[in-house]
Protein backbone atom coordinates (compact mmCIF):
# COMPACT_ATOMS: atom_id res chain seq x y z
CA UNK A 1 0.00 0.00 0.00
CA UNK A 2 1.06 3.08 -0.34
CA UNK A 3 1.04 5.84 2.40
CA UNK A 4 2.38 8.52 0.77
CA UNK A 5 4.45 9.42 -2.85
CA UNK A 6 7.42 8.17 -0.96
CA UNK A 7 6.27 5.69 2.21
CA UNK A 8 5.18 2.24 0.62
CA UNK A 9 3.95 -0.25 3.42
CA UNK A 10 3.62 -4.23 2.28
CA UNK A 11 3.50 -7.58 3.80
CA UNK A 12 6.77 -8.95 3.38
CA UNK A 13 7.78 -12.46 1.52
CA UNK A 14 10.71 -14.32 1.12
CA UNK A 15 11.31 -12.31 -2.00
CA UNK A 16 11.87 -9.25 0.59
CA UNK A 17 14.89 -11.06 2.61
CA UNK A 18 17.53 -8.79 1.16
CA UNK A 19 15.66 -5.84 1.79
CA UNK A 20 14.80 -6.72 5.55
CA UNK A 21 17.50 -8.57 6.64
CA UNK A 22 20.13 -5.43 6.84
CA UNK A 23 17.49 -3.91 9.14
CA UNK A 24 17.32 -6.76 11.23
CA UNK A 25 20.88 -6.79 12.00
CA UNK A 26 20.62 -3.43 12.77
CA UNK A 27 17.53 -3.95 15.28
CA UNK A 28 19.67 -6.85 16.66
CA UNK A 29 22.42 -4.50 16.85
CA UNK A 30 20.48 -1.77 18.82
CA UNK A 31 19.63 -3.89 21.62
CA UNK A 32 23.28 -5.26 22.12
CA UNK A 33 24.24 -8.57 20.03
CA UNK A 34 26.71 -8.42 17.19
CA UNK A 35 26.22 -8.20 13.44
CA UNK A 36 25.28 -11.37 11.92
CA UNK A 37 23.83 -10.85 8.61
CA UNK A 38 24.17 -14.89 7.45
CA UNK A 39 21.94 -15.80 10.92
CA UNK A 40 20.00 -13.07 10.37
CA UNK A 41 18.91 -14.21 6.95
CA UNK A 42 18.84 -17.70 8.42
CA UNK A 43 16.19 -16.73 10.92
CA UNK A 44 14.28 -14.53 9.00
CA UNK A 45 13.55 -17.05 6.16
CA UNK A 46 12.64 -19.82 8.47
CA UNK A 47 10.16 -17.42 10.12
CA UNK A 48 8.57 -16.85 6.79
CA UNK A 49 8.70 -20.19 5.50
CA UNK A 50 7.28 -22.24 8.23
CA UNK A 51 4.59 -19.18 8.92
CA UNK A 52 5.57 -18.51 11.91
CA UNK A 53 5.56 -14.68 11.85
CA UNK A 54 4.53 -11.56 10.09
CA UNK A 55 6.61 -8.79 8.59
CA UNK A 56 5.89 -5.64 7.29
CA UNK A 57 8.16 -4.04 5.67
CA UNK A 58 8.30 -0.03 5.16
CA UNK A 59 9.78 1.74 2.45
CA UNK A 60 11.18 5.35 1.31
CA UNK A 61 11.67 6.53 -2.09
CA UNK A 62 11.87 2.63 -2.91
CA UNK A 63 14.35 1.79 -0.25
CA UNK A 64 14.02 -0.43 2.70
CA UNK A 65 13.15 2.07 5.75
CA UNK A 66 11.54 -0.03 8.32
CA UNK A 67 9.82 -2.93 9.42
CA UNK A 68 8.16 -4.73 12.19
CA UNK A 69 7.62 -8.39 13.51
CA UNK A 70 4.56 -10.05 14.77
CA UNK A 71 4.20 -13.46 16.03
CA UNK A 72 1.31 -15.59 16.65
CA UNK A 73 0.16 -15.81 20.21
CA UNK A 74 -3.12 -17.24 21.65
CA UNK A 75 -5.44 -16.40 25.04
CA UNK A 76 -6.90 -19.86 26.69
CA UNK A 77 -8.71 -17.50 29.01
CA UNK A 78 -10.27 -15.46 25.84
CA UNK A 79 -10.09 -18.44 23.74
CA UNK A 80 -8.99 -15.49 20.88
CA UNK A 81 -5.76 -14.97 19.35
CA UNK A 82 -3.21 -12.34 20.57
CA UNK A 83 -0.28 -10.84 18.07
CA UNK A 84 2.99 -10.13 19.96
CA UNK A 85 4.89 -7.46 17.83
CA UNK A 86 7.92 -8.62 18.83
CA UNK A 87 10.14 -6.56 16.59
CA UNK A 88 9.93 -2.63 15.50
CA UNK A 89 12.93 -1.14 13.38
CA UNK A 90 13.48 1.96 11.35
CA UNK A 91 16.55 2.58 9.70
CA UNK A 92 18.38 6.26 11.20
CA UNK A 93 17.80 8.12 7.92
CA UNK A 94 14.31 7.43 7.93
CA UNK A 95 12.96 8.41 11.55
CA UNK A 96 11.18 11.51 12.25
CA UNK A 97 8.82 10.69 8.43
CA UNK A 98 6.13 8.37 9.57
CA UNK A 99 7.48 4.99 9.22
CA UNK A 100 7.13 3.63 12.21
CA UNK A 101 3.64 5.50 12.45
CA UNK A 102 2.89 3.26 9.33
CA UNK A 103 4.32 0.11 10.99
CA UNK A 104 2.08 0.49 14.02
CA UNK A 105 -1.09 1.18 11.99
CA UNK A 106 -0.30 -1.76 9.73
CA UNK A 107 0.44 -4.28 12.93
CA UNK A 108 -3.36 -2.87 14.24
CA UNK A 109 -5.23 -3.48 10.79
CA UNK A 110 -3.63 -7.13 10.67
CA UNK A 111 -4.46 -7.81 14.15
CA UNK A 112 -8.00 -6.22 13.84
CA UNK A 113 -7.96 -8.05 10.01
CA UNK A 114 -7.38 -11.27 11.72
CA UNK A 115 -9.97 -11.11 14.41
CA UNK A 116 -7.41 -11.08 17.64
CA UNK A 117 -8.14 -9.69 20.87
CA UNK A 118 -4.82 -7.31 21.41
CA UNK A 119 -1.47 -6.64 20.39
CA UNK A 120 1.10 -7.03 23.02
CA UNK A 121 4.49 -6.13 22.99
CA UNK A 122 8.06 -5.20 25.63
CA UNK A 123 10.15 -2.74 25.05
CA UNK A 124 13.49 -1.94 27.22
CA UNK A 125 12.79 0.54 30.67
CA UNK A 126 14.94 2.72 29.44
CA UNK A 127 14.00 2.93 25.38
CA UNK A 128 11.89 6.10 26.17
CA UNK A 129 11.64 7.60 23.04
CA UNK A 130 9.67 3.83 21.62
CA UNK A 131 7.24 4.29 25.23
CA UNK A 132 6.52 7.29 23.76
CA UNK A 133 5.71 6.64 20.83
CA UNK A 134 3.61 3.33 21.23
CA UNK A 135 1.56 5.51 24.39
CA UNK A 136 1.28 8.41 21.27
CA UNK A 137 -0.19 5.59 19.15
CA UNK A 138 -3.16 4.39 21.69
CA UNK A 139 -0.63 1.28 23.67
CA UNK A 140 -1.03 0.94 27.40
CA UNK A 141 1.04 0.33 29.78
CA UNK A 142 0.38 -2.87 31.63
CA UNK A 143 0.08 -2.08 35.45
CA UNK A 144 -1.76 -5.80 36.10
CA UNK A 145 0.70 -8.51 35.64
CA UNK A 146 3.87 -9.05 35.84
CA UNK A 147 6.68 -10.69 33.04
CA UNK A 148 8.78 -13.48 34.30
CA UNK A 149 11.48 -14.82 32.51
CA UNK A 150 13.43 -18.35 32.69
CA UNK A 151 16.42 -18.51 30.94
CA UNK A 152 17.41 -21.86 29.08
CA UNK A 153 20.68 -21.66 27.70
Amino acid sequence: MTLSDALTLRRAAAEDLPSIVPLFDAYRQFYGQPSDLPGAQAFLAERLSRGESVIFLAELDGRPAGFTQLYPLFSSVGMRRIWLLNDLYVAQGARRRGVSTALLNAARQHGTETGAARLMLSTATDNLAAQASYEAHGWQRDEGFYTYVLPLS
